[in-house]
């Protein structure tokens, strides 16, 4: 997690980087933990990255025979928690969360996760992705944890608000998937928790793709881990290292967390599958399909992959690679969310 990405490497993803920029916020930056932006009022569609009922980057769809925005007749929705974005420098008082009427920010955001990652979910649900007052990338890095912590709850307040927004004003008895990122699995981890384990919405959740964090079997005790492709009411997870390399930096997380490999659905240590088992990855190219992208490898809580079919990624010599946790396997994961909303649809009616 401290190492910094090259920058071609993160110049051929669209995903903006859960990277090392804490070097625009060294530790004796001031920061004004009193203050945080206004809070979002969700009834205010602007408050959306992305609704399936107005034209956003969510509704996207690659350059593949049969890829197709499907929102306007999909029977589920999915509920999509982005990743960081809030990494440059802070402008004005708004240090330790993002402003969500921040124009450029949210643009970013749109532009990298919304696009190139909600989108996977477009065939088979409407997409509902709220903006939330994100922490600062500082916040995970920061020794000042009072404020850190603070700065992850505000943002969780959001997202919670918005979830129950979302409950109350759309979703309509539907069933619905969670999926996040990075800093949206943290807060998707606490929801799950919050609203779902042992409680009766359980049973609307098609399944949550809970990525780019170590989730440990304590960290959603009561929800268990998906064991096979069309599973319901369970959730999958995974981090992405090359091949031989493993985070120190969270080394005993990793080895308690549990890792799906996206290419078959199973989790079993050492469970591998070839890159030809790879439907098509999408990289800066929105458009563009790369097929055949990896292979994928289930080693000790963590997912491994060999250098993917990338132009200068064997040169780069890439160890970390969460800012394709989704884009490698696009369409893998495209598929089986469309296996298990069928699933659910079939043992539910």
């Amino acid at each position: 997690m401290k190492r910094i990405f090259p920058i071609l490497f993160c110049l051929i993803f669209g995903v903006q980087a859960f990277a090392q920029k804490k070097a625009y916020l060294p530790k004796s930056s001031t920061f004004e933990p009193n203050y945080f932006p206004a809070t979002p009022d969700y009834s205010n569609k602007n408050t959306w990255a992305a609704l399936p009922d107005r034209k956003d980057m969510a509704d996207s769809v690659p350059s593949k025979p049969g890829a197709k925005d499907g929102q306007m007749t999909a029977q589920a929705d999915v509920f999509w928690i982005h990743p960081t974005t809030y990494v440059e420098k802070p402008k004005g008082r708004s240090s330790w969360n993002a402003d969500i009427n921040d124009k450029e920010l949210n643009t970013e955001t749109d532009q990298t996760t919304i696009l190139y990652q909600s989108s996977i979910f477009n065939e088979s649900c409407k997409v509902y992705a709220p903006r939330y007052r994100q922490a600062h990338i500082y916040a995970f890095f920061s020794d000042k944890e009072r404020e850190a912590d603070a700065a992850f709850d505000t943002a969780y307040s959001d997202v919670k608000a918005a979830f129950e927004y979302y409950l109350k004003n759309y979703n309509n008895g539907r069933p619905f998937i969670i999926a996040s990122h990075s800093q949206g699995t943290v807060h998707a981890a606490r929801l799950l928790r919050e609203k779902f384990v042992n409680k009766p919405l359980l049973r609307q959740l098609v399944a949550a793709y809970v990525v780019g964090m170590p989730v440990t079997a304590d960290t959603l005790r009561g929800l268990p881990p998906c064991q096979a492709e069309e599973d319901i009411n369970c959730f999958v997870t995974w981090c992405t290292y090359a091949n031989g390399y493993y985070p120190t930096t969270y080394e005993d997380g990793a080895k308690k967390a549990h890792c799906t490999n996206p290419l078959t659905w199973k989790s079993e240590e050492e469970n591998y599958a070839e890159a030809s088992a790879n439907m098509g990855g999408v990289l800066k190219n929105f458009s563009k399909v790369v097929p055949n992208m990896c292979d994928a490898r289930v080693h000790k809580g963590v997912l491994w992959i060999n250098p993917p079919n990338v132009p200068g990624a064997k040169l780069a010599k890439i160890d970390n690679f969460h800012i394709g946790d989704f884009n490698l396997f696009y369409f893998n994961i495209r598929e089986n969310v469309k296996k298990r909303v069928n699933s659910f649809l079939a043992k539910k009616h």
